[in-house]
């Protein structure tokens, strides 16, 4: 018989057999519904993964490609040349030339040794401060190192083997005549985008179309595979401009001179066909280099002949004679006294006072009086008309960038001094390729011709303001002018000229200034058959003023070679 301890110990044992039974009862199941909650996540995430990929293989078959793609495969920019600007006899005025870019994926690029920074620095003339300063932008893909270097420059880039550093081929603008017909032709900007004259005029004709290429790379960025041309690459259009590059450095050679010899502040001169009104001309001093524009001031980037303004003193008496003429007002004949005389507050004198001239006296004299009185037998509404007519307080839509309208006051506000002041050029303001325009109604009978900087095959259009008769009456009266008149100084050994000298003071902070003084002549040659006109405009010389002894031999100078290079036959007996 068992002691009641051992019992004890038995019923004890017996229960804790029976908790441990149920503990381990328990831990299965709990184990078995965290299996089942396991095994349910796993069989949706599989039936996710599953459903995924037939989604991919079965309705979006091109995923993966196009995956891959994007991280092998690129499209890289063909660059289209930009087109010729040539002159008027295919002359290149502006060409382009293959060149080099290199530039960088910071983000792509391993640490450098101090020796290829260095051989690179020296490579593309960069100093090492600059050339990490661009190493260092680590949040960019794609920086520019130097642009627009030579094809050896960029072979020694290329055998330095760095990966990360690459090169592009863009093309550099290059400019034969340099400062010579800079005015005219303009010039680009970095990108190769026209930003000034005939360049941004005709900038998308010039710029063409790129194309586009697509590659794969490897990881290191070398092309591995070539997949074929997406577009061809369309070069720019040629542009054949009206400009005749002898004449262009006819009239430059010419103006620099003259701006020189009379210490002037600056100077144009434009040259157009009597008969087109094309302009085979035109030239500005300041002046600049395109290819080198970095040290060129604002005031020599401006192509003053047709951006620029002035008071163009007595050139434009010969415009209101003929239109007097013409109206029949007056004849050669009619007298008028030329004694000084008011007209208002202003007393309007000569310099060189006669009491009475002729209407072909006034012109030749250039007689302020005479042309004053003849301008107030109009109503203003009929000379405002006129002088709109021939080109002035509106632009020659010729295209040209920043073209200037000129200042031509309403009529509606004129007053008689108005009136009588523009009559021999104060008080309107034009451009010097306007007032050349102008003289287009003398050599053409009467008709006046549009302004183009193009060359053109085809017949000129042009509105007739004058009759054929009383355009070669004023041309005869202007040919008598350099003969006996201001304009002596414009006359040719071998050519018949005809032309007009205008003095007139500057006009400075709303006041006319009688130290500063633009002097000007426009003219025609040869008289008898006229090929060119003309017009040129010394700003501020010095010394001397006038402008028969400044602008007038200017004319000569131009006119001369000019016509010889033409191979005008000389008609002067």
């Amino acid at each position: 018989m068992l002691a009641n301890t051992e019992i004890q110990k038995l019923y004890s044992s017996a229960r804790i057999n029976r908790e441990y039974s149920g503990s381990l009862a328990n831990i299965h199941a709990k184990s078995f519904y965290r299996a089942k909650i396991v095994s349910f996540f796993a069989f949706v995430l599989t039936s996710l993964i599953i459903f995924r990929l037939v989604y991919i293989n079965t309705y979006n078959t091109n995923f993966l490609a196009k995956q891959m793609s994007t991280r092998i495969e690129r499209t890289i920019k063909i660059p289209a040349m930009r087109g010729t600007i040539t002159d008027r006899n295919g002359n290149p005025l502006a060409v382009s030339t293959p060149m080099s870019s290199i530039w960088v994926d910071p983000s792509a690029l391993d640490i450098l040794a101090n020796s290829q920074i260095s051989a690179i620095a020296n490579i593309l003339g960069l100093s090492v401060a600059d050339l990490n300063e661009k190493l260092n932008q680590k949040n960019k893909t794609f920086v520019y190192l130097k642009r627009e270097i030579s094809p050896q420059q960029a072979d020694q880039i290329k055998q330095l083997n760095i990966h990360g550093i690459y090169s592009l081929q863009e093309f550099k603008r290059y400019y034969p005549d340099g400062e010579i017909a800079a005015h005219v032709v303009g010039f680009n900007n970095i990108d190769d985008v026209g930003i000034a004259g005939m360049e941004y005029a005709d900038n998308n004709d010039l710029k063409g179309t790129d194309g586009a290429q697509r590659i794969i790379r490897d990881r290191q960025g070398n092309v591995v595979e070539n997949l074929g041309v997406n577009s061809v690459a369309q070069n720019g259009k040629t542009v054949n401009l009206s400009i005749d590059n002898r004449l262009q450095y006819i009239a430059y050679t010419a103006i620099k001179d003259q701006v020189k010899k009379f210490h002037a502040k600056g100077g144009s001169a434009v040259v157009l066909d009597a008969k087109t009104g094309e302009v085979l001309a035109m030239v500005n001093m300041p002046t600049f280099n395109p290819n080198n524009k970095a040290s060129a001031s604002i005031q020599s980037l401006k192509n003053s002949a047709i951006t620029n303004v002035y008071d163009p003193g007595s050139i434009m008496k010969p415009l209101v004679v003929a239109k007097a003429l013409n109206d029949k007002l007056v004849t050669p004949q009619t007298v008028f006294n030329t004694n000084p005389y008011y007209v208002g507050p202003k007393l309007i004198k000569d310099d060189e006072p006669e009491p009475s001239l002729s209407v072909r006296d006034i012109l030749i004299r250039s007689s302020d009086i005479g042309t004053s009185k003849i301008a107030l037998k109009y109503k203003p509404y009929d000379l405002w008309r006129y002088y709109q007519q021939v080109g002035f307080g509106d632009k020659l839509n010729t295209g040209f960038p920043g073209e200037t309208n000129g200042i031509l006051l309403n009529w509606k506000k004129w007053h008689p001094l108005d009136q009588a002041l523009m009559s021999y050029g104060y008080g309107i303001s034009v451009s010097l390729l306007q007032m050349a325009h102008a003289y287009t109604i003398f050599t053409n009978n009467g008709c006046i011709l549009p302004v183009s900087f193009y060359k053109t095959n085809t017949e000129t259009k042009c509105n007739q303001l004058i009759s054929s008769t009383t355009a070669n009456t004023v041309r005869q009266i202007l040919a008598e002018n350099t003969e006996k008149g201001t304009g002596r100084n414009a006359q040719l050994p071998d050519y018949t000229t005809a032309g007009k000298t205008g003095t007139a003071q500057k006009l400075i902070n709303g006041h006319y200034s009688d130290r500063n003084h633009i002097s000007s002549f426009v003219g025609f040659a040869p008289d008898s058959n006229p090929k060119l006109i003309i017009a040129v405009m010394i700003d501020e010389p010095k010394g001397s003023y006038y402008a028969a002894t400044v602008a007038a031999p200017v004319f000569a100078q131009i006119a001369g070679p000019s016509l010889h290079a033409l191979g005008v036959k000389p008609d002067r007996q």
